[in-house]
């Protein structure tokens, strides 16, 4: 019966997630936390910048929140990981401590660089609690002048569903050019899991590959141009990473 409640109640919390003491126009308080890599992030001086800040409302043993945070680094990476007028920044519960937070995202925050995340050591807690947050995951958008944009990002399906909550008026900035055209082709994106893999150049690298939980299934280096793996996985999405001149691509793929 216990584990019954459990999983009932975790459903609850992906069905009802929600902002509960700020509705949309609301100015919200202001707030600030400490990541676990200990910077300070202000709420308010980053609205100042001229920037739009998503939040990802997130505890450990959260199944849904670990199905969703591989799509929310995805996001917080593709645009710039902070640096331009996107800042993602995930705010726990309150319960998990710093170390707890690290290791959530070793094991379930993909292969893309990860976004800033704020334990109950970090003063999380609280944040939560004046947002009125009870169900999880929660993402929600704060933008000009303080005000919630958006109470309610659901259903997450992919980067696209937070790039729909970009304003009609904003035009999302990286923050930072591009400094190398490090890429890689990987052919076939459809395979029983033999797939090659052809670098611009023969280099020390590095190939990950992630499933969609974010959980790294395989991890090898290689000195070659060309790469061949035969990837002994179940069907479905992978994330194939693959870093060089320290430099990282991602590309997914697909396994039958």
């Amino acid at each position: 019966m216990k584990k019954i409640t459990l999983i009932l109640l975790l459903f609850t919390f992906y069905l009802n997630a929600q902002t509960t003491n700020y509705n949309v126009g609301d100015v919200v308080d202001d707030f600030t936390v400490t990541d676990t890599d200990g910077v300070e992030h202000n709420l308010y001086s980053i609205i100042a910048e001229e920037k739009l800040v998503w939040l990802d409302f997130f505890f450990v043993d959260c199944g849904p929140c670990r199905a969703t945070a591989p799509i929310f680094n995805e996001f917080y990476d593709k645009y710039g990981s902070n640096q331009g007028n996107v800042y993602c920044l995930s705010i726990n519960l309150g319960n998990d401590d710093d170390a707890y937070v690290e290791w959530y995202e070793q094991q379930f925050g993909g292969p893309f660089e990860h976004a800033p995340a704020a334990s109950g050591d970090g003063g999380a807690g609280p944040v939560t609690s004046n947002f009125g947050v009870n169900a999880f995951p929660t993402y929600c958008l704060i933008g000009p002048e303080n005000k919630l944009l958006e109470k309610d990002i659901y259903p997450i399906a992919s980067v696209e569903t937070f790039e729909d909550t970009f304003p009609s008026w904003f035009i999302p900035t990286l923050g930072v050019e591009d400094a190398t055209a490090f890429d890689f082709n990987i052919y076939p994106s459809v395979s029983n899991g033999n797939i090659n893999i052809t670098l611009p150049n023969a280099a020390a690298s590095s190939v990950a590959v992630f499933n969609t939980m974010g959980q790294q299934v395989f991890a090898n280096k290689y000195s070659e141009k060309n790469i061949n793996l035969n990837l002994q996985v179940a069907a479905g999405v992978y994330m194939v990473k693959v870093t060089a001149d320290n430099n990282s691509v991602t590309k997914r793929i697909i396994v039958e």
